[in-house]
């Protein structure tokens, strides 16, 4: 019986087929880009160390980014509980009265017959939830932190005019040190802890003033 031919359509469409083999189909579009993930918010309890900025080569350009880290503490509630303002409107407003009401005093440390140390013993009385450390007292006036900008905190803490006459040394020396600095990372009482602690932050001090103390400005935000 003879073999039947192939039919011209079905030629045609090997004759395709191996024209495509050999040319190469076309590659697929190629997708876009991922977009980035978004980044995590910062904790509010991380603070960096000085380490971490050391990749800003320009001195006063590193200066400022450690004193804004450093302003992470310092603005922070157990700091600025310490550094209020006599503006008592504003106080109310960021529900930072103290309770009971009290007067600063002469010496920052309450007046005759309400004195700080009445309350705050060396130590925190944790069932009567009255925060202590040694020497509880206020930060002088000319030295308020609520709501006051970073950089505006810089220049007052560079102001031996309004930092009770310290040298940046002897700023840095208190940040280390105090024992009342060191209350803020614990306050007791589930009161929340500044951030970080006060090894690191008295680290970004140091460096700070080891880069030429130099401010943000006074726009700028932590």
């Amino acid at each position: 019986m003879p073999l039947r031919s192939p039919s011209l359509s079905r030629l045609l469409a090997l004759a395709l087929a191996s024209l495509a083999i050999s040319c190469g189909a076309p590659p697929p579009p190629e997708a876009p880009p991922a977009p980035p993930a978004p980044s995590a918010p910062r904790p509010p309890s991380e603070l960096r160390d000085a380490a971490s900025f050391t990749s800003i080569a320009e001195p006063s350009e590193r200066s400022r980014a450690l004193f804004l880290e450093a302003s992470r503490v310092m603005l922070h509630a157990r700091c600025v509980n310490c550094h209020p303002t006599d503006d008592i409107p504003r106080q109310r407003e960021a529900h930072e009265l103290h309770n009971p009401p009290v007067l600063r005093g002469d010496d920052d440390k309450g007046i005759p017959g309400l004195r700080c140390i009445s309350c705050h013993q060396e130590t925190n009385l944790e069932l009567a939830r009255v925060p202590g450390t040694p020497d509880w007292h206020l930060a002088p006036k000319s030295m308020p932190w609520l709501g006051k900008a970073p950089g505006t905190i810089c220049n007052q803490i560079k102001d031996p005019k309004r930092n009770g006459g310290k040298t940046l040394a002897q700023i840095v020396d208190h940040a280390a040190h105090d024992k009342l600095v060191a209350w803020g990372w614990a306050p007791g009482s589930g009161r929340e802890p500044a951030p970080g602690n006060q090894e690191r932050f008295a680290g970004l001090m140091a460096a700070w003033v080891e880069t030429g103390a130099a401010c943000p400005p006074e726009e700028a935000s932590r």
